[in-house]
């Protein structure tokens, strides 16, 4: 595995642990879908009482690059409404409301400790 994605792993375990200790309940992490015109990941899928939460998960290591939420581009976000709704057919879960939200992780540069910080309805 590449050390980005390690950081990128090590990123999720750190928004899925930030998600439950505010009360959301996991329903899966790491959802793929490889159909034809729909693929890609969801990062993580939760409740967050009887909404439907789905978080892409964004870790990077220092502002070069914008932070993590610059890399949450508009092509980004459009592919992860696909794949909410693919998800959603594919599993029945149906809820009355749905969330999309953005965790970012911004690791120091020593990557020794890290700030998360997660966008509710960011998209």
């Amino acid at each position: 595995m590449s050390a980005s994605a390690r950081l990128g792993r090590l990123g999720e375990d750190l928004a899925a642990r930030d998600l439950e200790a505010a009360g959301l309940v996991l329903v899966v992490r790491n959802w793929r879908c490889s159909r034809a015109g729909v693929r890609g990941e969801i990062d993580i899928v939760a409740w967050d009482g009887p909404t439907l939460v789905f978080c892409e998960v964004k870790a990077r290591r220092g502002a070069r690059a914008g932070g993590p939420f610059a890399a949450v581009t508009p092509r980004k976000r459009s592919q992860l409404r696909r794949l909410a709704a693919v998800f959603m057919a594919d599993t029945g879960l149906r809820a009355d409301e749905i969330r999309f939200d953005v965790v970012g992780v911004d690791w120091s540069p020593d990557s020794s400790a890290a700030r998360v910080t997660h966008l509710r309805g960011a998209l």
